[in-house]
């Protein structure tokens, strides 16, 4: 074991602040990495504060941070795929069972003993596992990524879960060039749906109620921009659509999407509503439609997309934050005030 320095926060009402974690030596399948950049996720905001303690309650100190790019350090001596120096990356898991068919697919996300990259069961250290708001961690080599080299290390960080969460739906639906596909709401995960259309080739349709998001969503790659509050803007598209991907986390109307699809067309949730959101049945059946969800995506998967990004270089828009300003990042993701993500630069960690 050693000592690692980090931001925690002790309790769910208190604000981050330095600290030291303990992380363990790296065994022969372990990769350790020196952190680089690490992202800033809202659920890592929910964690913080306690707000899932009825499905996931926190354990305190909580050290989150899942979006997660460094520089490889140490290498044990079974590990085939990393070597120190090589810039490598870690998502929102670090460890499954690997034996049950959800693993055997390559769909990890879905296994029934993943291990969490923060605030998990730690079978090596008998407590919870830490995340990404750190100056180092250390990984199995099978939940490692490699990150390609043309890709600015800031802005890829939050492909480890913003990403992965957006690309894989439009993967396992079958988006490609010819694709009618829209995304709803353009924030974290909007913009990086955005993104992913454009370059699979879809006719990319974004959808928002606020006019002020037209150009930006233009520049990002949508080739129209629907403001969802205009009901004849909203008529013209209806039954149009192969794919929609609604990454909205607020109560709203899912129907009004429903009926934008076309027959045998999907609309799959990667926004998480407090509420439930009421379901019309005729708009599905109808049309043969399907409303579905998505969470991230499994290893192998992850790696494919990380190689998308690096082939059309696609990162996310970032604003970079020493992390001594991560109370007031908090504070401003909590107000959607920020253009897309935040990712910390965690060499500010050195100067504590």
């Amino acid at each position: 074991m050693f000592n690692a320095k980090a931001y925690a926060v002790p309790d769910a009402t208190s604000p981050f602040a330095p600290t030291t974690i303990v992380r363990r030596d790296p065994t022969d399948t372990d990769v350790q990495i020196e952190i680089l950049f690490c992202g800033i996720c809202h659920s890592d905001v929910h964690q913080a504060r306690n707000e899932w303690q009825d499905a996931m309650p926190t354990v305190y100190p909580c050290v989150p941070g899942h979006e997660i790019v460094g520089r490889v350090t140490r290498v044990g001596s079974a590990v085939k795929k990393f070597k120190p120096g090589d810039i490598a990356a870690v998502g929102c898991m670090v460890d499954s069972d690997r034996t049950c068919p959800e693993c055997q697919a390559g769909l990890e996300q879905f296994c029934n003993n993943f291990v969490l990259t923060y605030n998990f069961p730690d079978k090596h250290t008998g407590k919870v596992t830490y995340g990404g708001y750190s100056d180092t961690i250390v990984v199995d080599e099978h939940f490692v990524l490699s990150v390609p080299s043309n890709l600015d290390l800031a802005g890829a960080a939050p492909l480890l879960c913003a990403g992965i969460t957006t690309y894989s739906p439009m993967k396992h639906w079958g988006v490609t060039k010819g694709k009618k596909v829209g995304v709803v709401g353009l924030g974290g995960l909007g913009h990086m749906a955005v993104k992913f259309a454009h370059a699979l080739g879809a006719q990319t349709v974004v959808f928002t109620t606020s006019p002020g998001k037209v150009e930006d969503a233009k520049r990002l790659g949508a080739d129209e921009v629907v403001i969802s509050r205009d009901a004849n803007d909203m008529a013209k598209h209806a039954g149009s659509f192969d794919f929609i991907l609604d990454a909205v986390a607020a109560e709203h109307d899912i129907n009004a999407y429903i009926n934008m699809l076309r027959r045998d067309g999907n609309l799959t949730m990667v926004g998480a509503p407090e509420k439930p959101l009421p379901v019309g049945v005729f708009g599905l059946l109808f049309r043969r439609r399907s409303f579905s969800g998505s969470l991230i995506g499994g290893i192998a998967e992850t790696q494919e997309m990380l190689d998308f990004c690096g082939k059309n270089n696609i990162t996310s828009d970032v604003e970079v934050i020493p992390i001594q300003k991560v109370n007031e990042a908090y504070e401003r993701v909590v107000k959607s005030d920020v253009k897309y993500r935040f990712s910390i630069d965690m060499a500010s960690l050195k100067a504590e």
